[in-house]
């Protein structure tokens, strides 16, 4: 069982500017097949937008897709570092409600930590590990 977060993060994480359009954004997640970009100034983390803020945040409230993410994304973040050992994930999750976790390196994001990828690591035998381990159905 992995004990680190870096031993189960998804590395490499989608990034957009803050002045990045949503359509743009909502491209990015389509063509990588994610839900969740980080919204980056330089190499600084500012944010995160997921698949559910373009609806609830910009759809729902009848913005366009040519406004910048900046507008939607959320700002206020939980973070946690590549050696944090697994289980502080798991807690913070629980602690702020959220389902994904920005992976943060001397204040410079470098991976994300979703429930899914917990589940997988914590509980394979579970419907959530099995629909996160699944191939995606498009």
């Amino acid at each position: 069982m992995a004990q680190k977060i870096r031993e189960i993060m998804t590395a490499d994480p989608a990034t957009a500017s803050p002045q990045t359009t949503l359509a743009e954004v909502a491209r990015l997640m389509r063509d990588r097949d994610i839900g969740d970009v980080l919204v980056v100034d330089g190499d600084e983390l500012r944010g995160m937008v997921t698949d559910r803020d373009l609806v609830v945040r910009a759809l729902a409230e009848n913005s366009g897709g040519d406004i910048p993410v900046r507008e939607v994304c959320s700002e206020t973040l939980v973070t946690t570092a590549p050696d944090d050992d697994v289980s502080h994930a798991v807690r913070l999750m629980r602690e702020h409600s959220v389902r994904r976790l920005p992976v943060v390196d001397h204040g410079h994001p470098v991976g994300v930590v979703s429930i899914g990828d917990l589940a997988v690591e914590r509980d394979p035998g579970s419907a959530l590990a099995d629909i996160s381990a699944d191939d995606p159905n498009r």
